[in-house]
């Protein structure tokens, strides 16, 4: 006879995928906290550039402390069978990106092909759209970044008009 839980499940055992993956995100975060301590920043007030490292550091930390417990108590029931297409088509998109960026095309139109790209990987067959809405996000990424925090992103033909 085996061991039930309160559900009536059969107890699982350690999920060690589930706790390799909870001491990566541990790692990640304790490496995102060294370096951010070793930024040389002359801040007079207020918080420096070392404070959003930090702060995505901690949600690192908080993953790793859920996914260590969900391990311990035997993860997911089943695990899903792996589909590689949507895992091609984001990173067919991230080397779009990048081929166009290196090309000289400007960032605007390559985050709008990473954003059709990645919208077509998780299920939305409305590429036009996605286009769009690529185009429209990437051209207020860029304003934001270019115009009110004054950092520049890689400029093509579309971003000399701005």
């Amino acid at each position: 006879m085996t061991a039930t839980d309160r559900s009536g499940e059969g107890k699982r055992g350690i999920d060690r995928a589930g706790v390799v993956i909870a001491l990566a995100l541990a790692a990640v975060a304790a490496v995102l906290v060294v370096d951010a301590l070793r930024i040389q920043a002359n801040v007079v007030y207020g918080l420096g550039p070392e404070a959003m490292p930090i702060v995505v550091a901690i949600g690192l930390g908080l993953l790793a402390v859920g996914n260590f417990v969900n391990a311990l108590r035997g993860g997911d029931a089943v695990p899903e069978a792996m589909d590689f297409r949507p895992v091609m088509l984001i990173l067919a998109g991230l080397a779009m990106m990048i081929a166009i960026i290196g090309l000289g095309g400007g960032f605007i139109p390559a985050m709008t092909v990473l954003f059709a790209a990645t919208a077509t990987a998780f299920g939305r067959r409305s590429v036009i759209t996605d286009l769009v809405i690529g185009f429209v996000i990437g051209t207020v990424i860029y304003l934001a970044f270019s115009k009110l925090l004054t950092l520049s992103l890689p400029a093509g033909p579309l971003e000399q008009l701005f």
